[in-house]
């Protein structure tokens, strides 16, 4: 399938981007998708650690584990969806603007259909995801900056 990916300048430090973002305890705040999220894994969030995001696909409830397989603080990371029917494949980057001030945020998915996702992603899942994706960003980026303020 091919990446959705976009893009979203922030008005806060990478560093600061980061921790929010990677921690799934904020997930259900700024993804209109995510109706609850629970931690899989004890200690910090690291290469290894899963979570399950509860996922709202229309009228749907769907629980979808997520597996961290890539963590580069205040740089990079990689979640990917271990079971469903949809499994989502997320990598985000964060670029330093204005000598590190602010940041770059690039959110790249994939998704991985399995069984009745063969039928869902194409003309359900994706075209959500298309148009979820940069109103997520812009909520972040609000959520974010007003408190910076």
């Amino acid at each position: 399938m091919s990446r959705i990916e976009e893009t979203i300048d922030i008005s806060r430090r990478p560093d600061e981007v980061f921790t929010y973002l990677t921690d799934p305890k904020h997930i259900a705040e700024w993804e209109e998708s995510a109706a609850a999220v629970r931690t899989l894994s004890e200690g910090p969030l690291g290469v290894g650690s899963r979570f399950q995001v509860q996922r709202r696909i229309g009228r749907l409830k769907v629980p979808m584990t997520m597996e961290v397989t890539e963590f580069n603080p205040p740089r990079s990371w990689h979640f990917h969806g271990v079971n469903g029917p949809v499994r989502s494949d997320l990598q985000g980057t964060i670029e330093p603007l204005d000598d590190g001030e602010r940041s770059r945020l690039t959110l790249s998915v994939d998704l991985e259909p399995h069984g009745i996702g063969k039928v869902l992603v194409p003309l359900v899942v994706k075209p959500l995801v298309r148009k979820e994706i940069p109103r997520d960003e812009a909520h972040l980026k609000e959520l974010l900056e007003v408190g910076a303020s």
